[in-house]
């Protein structure tokens, strides 16, 4: 049975995540920082309001869905009404704070990361562990997630936002300017330095499976990397400011060769690899075993594609996964499970995963396809332009156009939603079978979800935001060698290519389609201003019954950067200054 990671302690949140400073009357329920973190179950207990700020109540805010319909392989979609998405997919700002869940679930987990960071510097746990060195190791751990998590939410949100205020204490300033992005990101790479120091070194196959979803060593050395390719291809290509290094936020930096040396440690040390089969990351292939267990008189396969190619769910908790065969090739996820409407005052949809609901066929409910809001409809020319002989094309896109009952979209029919192209993201995508309770998502049935009605709150799949096929590729991009990038084609059976950087951003754009990467490689790369996009090509499309043509022209003036939630820039006072093209 899964279970959500990141549990709610609705009184530690109330605790460390308030920005008020103007309360003065004493809390008489609540736990305060006086009486909190005195023992390790405490402060799992707030490192889990840590985890708890990935989860967004806006759709906008999910950087998922906003790095997706921002890039350029995804048009806006949805209905007549869905004007915020085109506007997302167009580069305008549709309403005011669009982003604004984004901005300040950062800072209540940045709260929640210094309290626990300070409280568990100046604590003896000793007492609570048989020896010192447990409680040592029990020490560095909780600081090498907490600063990680930390470094994480700033992470995500510097990509979209750029220099962000740095807020390193509970007691610092909270009204400070915005800090530069040099500055920014030293923070960041400071806080992931200090993480990948802390966290004990463990074979990916040892980690429990209750910890499935936190950050551990390898993650924290992957995303150095990820943060060094960020900064030095942003301030190289975007700002024009050339530079190798990635800086420290108290001096010193980090260097390409060390960078490359964490990477090798991850690949040769870490026990992480790819999966035997890249469709197998993916829970269709799930989907026809999910239905003989809850279905055993119904028809089989209802994806019959997939029962032709043997396809082999490895599930989504890990290595030690209860479904499936074992995941080691997801290091990093974002674990979703039961939700419910009144969670958390009313915002518990955003326990589930909205990227299937917003991304799935609008207005559509097969087996095993089932019915979305039919946002981020799919490029045609880029899935033309696809190479038929790559396994990822049809492991990733669902084809309605075919009509294919063994794609098990022969039921399909267009006239339903704008910017339809007949392409819909595989990878997160509502799926769903016929079982006790009727034709209900898979993750109703794998997971007892009592709670799960209707079909929005169908949606318990994991977020991957680190696969290990992405430290192959960013050692193949710093090291300008093909091995990694040929470890990932090899996987697929096709053909090895030499490294040149055309081929490595091509392979990247195939692998990682429709995971919320491709956007921030066309930014770092420069590549949103240089025409080397599907940015300006028009797609054919169907506007709720009209045939058209569609095409997103990207505005240079924003720098590849979202507006500051406009709210945020008032309260400030000033103190914010808005991003350029906003």
């Amino acid at each position: 049975m899964k279970r959500i990671i990141y549990t709610m302690v609705v009184g530690v949140m109330v605790l460390i995540s308030s920005c008020d400073d103007h309360l003065n009357t004493d809390n008489l329920y609540e736990k305060n920082l006086d009486t909190f973190y005195r023992n390790p179950t405490d402060i799992e207990e707030a490192m889990n309001g840590v985890y708890n700020a990935l989860f967004v109540t806006s759709p906008h805010s999910n950087e998922h869905v906003a790095a997706n319909l921002m890039s350029d392989v995804m048009l806006g979609g949805g209905g007549p009404d869905d004007k915020s998405a085109k506007d997302v997919d167009r580069f305008l700002d549709p309403q005011e704070d669009t982003y604004g869940d984004l901005w300040k679930e950062t800072y209540n987990g940045v709260s929640r990361a210094n309290a626990v960071i300070e409280s568990v510097l100046e604590g003896d746990f000793s007492q609570y562990f048989e020896t010192a060195a447990e409680a040592e190791e029990f020490k560095n751990n909780t600081l090498g997630e907490a600063y990680f998590m930390r470094g994480f939410l700033m992470f995500r949100a510097a990509r979209f936002f750029g220099g962000m205020p740095i807020i390193p204490t509970t007691d610092a300033d909270r009204m400070v300017a915005r800090s530069t992005l040099s500055e920014t990101w030293a923070f960041i790479a400071s806080d992931f330095q200090a993480a990948a120091d802390l966290l004990p070194e463990k074979n990916s196959g040892d980690y429990t499976l209750d910890t499935y979803g936190h950050a551990n060593v390898w993650v924290a050395k992957a995303y150095i990397a990820r943060a060094y390719l960020f900064y030095t291809g942003y301030m190289t290509n975007i700002e024009k400011q050339a530079t190798d290094a990635l800086p420290l936020y108290d001096g010193g930096s980090i260097s390409k060769a060390e960078v490359i040396t964490h990477l090798e440690d991850i690949r040769d040390r870490s026990g992480y690899a790819l999966a035997g089969d890249f469709r197998n990351l993916w829970p269709y292939a799930h989907v026809n075993q999910n239905a003989r267990d809850f279905d055993p008189e119904g028809t089989h396969p209802v994806l019959p594609w997939a029962e032709a190619e043997g396809l082999e769910w490895v599930g989504q908790d890990g290595p030690n996964s209860t479904i499936g065969t074992g995941n080691n090739e997801v290091m990093f996820a974002m674990r979703f499970g039961l939700g419910d409407w009144g969670f958390d005052n009313g915002t518990g949809q955003k326990f589930n995963n909205r990227v299937p609901l917003f991304f799935g066929i609008r207005d559509h409910s097969m087996v095993p396809f089932g019915q979305g809001w039919g946002w981020g409809t799919v490029h045609n020319v880029f899935y033309d332009t696809w190479p038929e002989e790559d396994p990822r094309k049809v492991g990733s896109v669902i084809d309605l156009n075919s009509k294919d009952a063994d794609q098990g979209v022969d039921g399909w029919g267009i006239g339903k939603g704008d910017h339809n192209t007949g392409l819909v993201n595989k990878k997160y995508t509502t799926i769903q079978h016929n079982g006790a309770d009727g034709v209900k998502g898979m993750f109703y049935y794998l997971f007892n979800m009592v709670h799960g009605d209707p079909m929005q709150l169908w949606a318990a799949q994991d977020f991957y935001y680190l696969r290990f096929s992405d430290v192959l590729l960013m050692h193949s991009e710093l090291t300008e060698t093909n091995a990694g990038i040929n470890a990932v084609r090899g996987r697929l059976g096709l053909d090895p290519v030499d490294y040149n950087i055309d081929n490595l951003k091509t392979e990247r754009m195939y692998e990682f389609a429709f995971e919320g990467v491709r956007w921030f490689d066309l930014v770092r790369w420069g590549d949103v201003e240089t025409g080397k996009n599907y940015f300006g090509v028009e797609a054919n499309v169907n506007n709720s019954g009209v045939d058209a043509s569609y095409s997103v022209s990207y505005r240079n003036e924003t720098k590849g950067l979202v507006p500051i939630p406009e709210s945020e820039v008032r309260l400030s006072n000033g103190v914010y200054e808005a991003n350029p093209g906003w």
